[in-house]
């Protein structure tokens, strides 16, 4: 697994190296060529898992504990909070938080630039983009994985998720290039993030301390936060990434509370409440809008290119959720993936992104012209407007890089995981060299293409693992399937110990001194 999946992303850097133009048209290429001719096929799997995250979550599994049914969760829930929200989100926050708002603002796909009701789409598309379809693909791929580990002992990698189909055949050939495209998948996920972030980092130094917006700025800022990256993911999950995430949470909510304090306090609440509102009531419309009538390409650039975005980061946070979500409940295991990082993504978007609207709204200038001319800048135009402008800016680059760090040491750590064979305590020389890739498949995409390719990397890397995903959902329903019905029977018979134990207790000891539950009670 390591040699196979090292050779193929060492193949990538040579080839962006060689060639970085050919590089960016391919990928360019590939990424239009999936986004027109299969678009309909993304909606429907992102859909298909929303749909099934549901049901589990309210249905006769949600009882089932991933582990012994007697077991008590391994973290805290504000630490396993803020690991599956670090994991879960990335530098994305950040990038996309002020700039996707206000581009879906004077550039709607439906409807007439910055008036009222391009500013209610805005914040809604916003919400579609970030909400409970991308968290309903890590909760799929997430629980199979968990399921699969804790309940049966297979290990902790994408194949073991197909057991149910493929038996035994999972430590083979099979198994083996499902997880190669989980490592390819999760490798340009995670550097899409990266890339951006390295990006943002360097629109923030030249708003704040006016550095130049260079190529060779960004590529020096790769090798010192990839270097961060590779301290925390050689420390390990409790001594490196667990306190960079619980520190990732702590400044974030610092910041979300100073935006919501000196900003227009009441707008926020108000509008956080309507966004919801019209979300909910616009959720199947926009679940199944595929510009077929109109014939135009926002979702393109949009909905599709997040959509595989999110299915290219699935194997990755889907592995890390599932290693630190131990002796948690499906039910609370699948409620608290969907529906906590949402609210807490809603409420941020409401804060940062609203108020650029409602800026714009008033007349405010400049927050537009700011996200045409860079997305990466848009946050730091709009606290332009608050007090404490120079603190604030520092402390988001410093978030960004946390951000940066927390992804990397995650995605590594995952990789390696991958490539152990499910190891859940992978080799350290291995962490090393996947911290180590992730900078330089970075660096050589920003090089090819910048933005564009980061993009076209992520949709073509995301693509292959969709049908994956489908495989995951119809394997994870059978191997339910089976444990509820061992579960059932199991409870059968101990019932009917227990009366027989009440009603006759002398002969009932006799009877059961040397024997067991049946097989099924005993597989239970």
């Amino acid at each position: 697994m390591f040699a196979s999946s090292a050779a193929l992303i060492l193949g990538f850097i040579l080839f962006g190296v060689i060639a970085p133009d050919v590089a960016n048209t391919v990928f360019q290429g590939a990424q239009k060529w999936i986004a027109y001719d299969f678009g309909w096929f993304l909606v429907l799997v992102t859909n298909a898992a929303l749909v099934l995250t549901v049901y589990i979550a309210f249905s006769r599994f949600g009882d089932i504990r991933l582990g012994h049914q007697t077991e008590t969760p391994e973290y805290s829930l504000f630490s396993w909070v803020a690991m599956l929200f670090s994991a879960g989100i990335g530098i994305g926050l950040l990038y996309w938080a002020v700039a996707e708002p206000l581009y879906h603002f004077f550039a709607p796909p439906v409807g007439e630039p910055q008036s009222v009701e391009a500013a209610k789409q805005a914040m809604v598309l916003a919400f579609f983009d970030w909400g409970l379809h991308g968290w309903a693909i890590y909760c799929i791929v997430a629980l199979s994985l968990a399921y699969f580990h804790y309940r049966h002992g297979l290990p902790l990698s994408i194949r073991s998720a197909l057991y149910p189909l493929i038996g035994e055949r999972i430590y083979g050939p099979i198994g083996h290039a499902v997880d190669t495209l989980a490592v390819f998948g999760t490798m340009f996920g995670v550097v899409t993030s990266l890339g951006l972030g390295v990006m943002q980092i360097d629109s923030g130094l030249q708003t704040i301390f006016g550095l130049p917006d260079s190529i060779y700025v960004q590529l020096v800022l790769i090798a010192i936060i990839t270097g961060f990256a590779t301290i925390s993911v050689m420390a390990g999950l409790d001594g490196g990434i667990k306190r960079i995430s619980n520190l990732n949470i702590y400044i974030s909510f610092l910041l979300l509370g100073f935006v919501v304090i000196v900003g227009p306090t009441l707008f926020i609440f108000d509008s956080f409440i309507e966004n919801v509102g019209n979300y909910i009531g616009g959720l199947v419309h926009w679940s199944f809008w595929l510009e077929s009538y109109s014939g135009t390409d926002w979702q393109v650039d949009w909905t599709l290119f997040y959509w595989a975005w999110w299915i290219s980061w699935s194997p990755f946070v889907g592995i890390f959720i599932a290693r630190i979500s131990r002796g948690r409940t499906i039910r609370e295991f699948l409620l608290g993936v969907l529906l906590i990082p949402t609210t807490i993504l809603f409420f941020w978007f409401t804060a940062f992104g609203g108020t650029a609207i409602k800026m714009e709204l008033e007349g405010n200038p400049g927050l537009i012209e700011a996200t045409k001319e860079s997305y990466g800048s848009a946050i730091f135009k709009l606290i332009e407007f608050l007090p404490g402008t120079s603190v604030i800016g520092v402390v988001i680059v410093v978030m960004i890089v946390i951000w940066f760090v927390t992804s990397s040491d995650s995605a590594s750590f995952v990789i390696d995981m991958l490539t152990a064979g499910g190891h859940a305590n992978p080799p350290k020389i291995q962490r090393l060299f996947w911290a180590i890739s992730e900078g330089v498949v970075a660096a050589i995409l920003l090089v090819a293409g910048g933005l564009k390719a980061l993009q076209a990397a992520a949709v073509v890397a995301g693509f292959p693992f969709a049908f994956v995903l489908l495989t995951m959902m119809y394997s994870l329903l059978r191997g339910l399937g089976r444990d509820r019905l061992v579960l059932y029977r199991y409870e059968q018979w101990y019932r009917t110990e227990q009366e027989a134990e009440v009603n006759a207790p002398d002969a009932y000891k006799d009877e059961h001194a040397l024997t067991g539950p049946p097989a099924l009670a005993r597989e239970a």
